[in-house]
């Protein structure tokens, strides 16, 4: 999978960060969260990103 970098909330790489995937879908970089209290499958994970990140996306028409 080939994925190109959207917009991130910082410049250094290792902040919460949009992905748009070779394959028409969307990765999100973001805090790895475990107190939300879901059941979720093990093969995923649940991930937390600013708001702002994704308004941003829809202003700038990314997404």
């Amino acid at each position: 999978m080939k994925l190109e970098a959207l917009l991130s909330s910082c410049d250094e790489g290792d902040c919460p960060t949009l992905y748009r995937t070779d394959r028409g879908t969307l990765v999100v970089q973001g805090e790895w969260i475990t107190d939300h209290g879901r059941e979720i499958p093990e093969h995923e994970t649940m991930v937390e990103i600013p708001v702002e990140l994704i308004r941003k996306a829809v202003r700038d028409g990314l997404v």
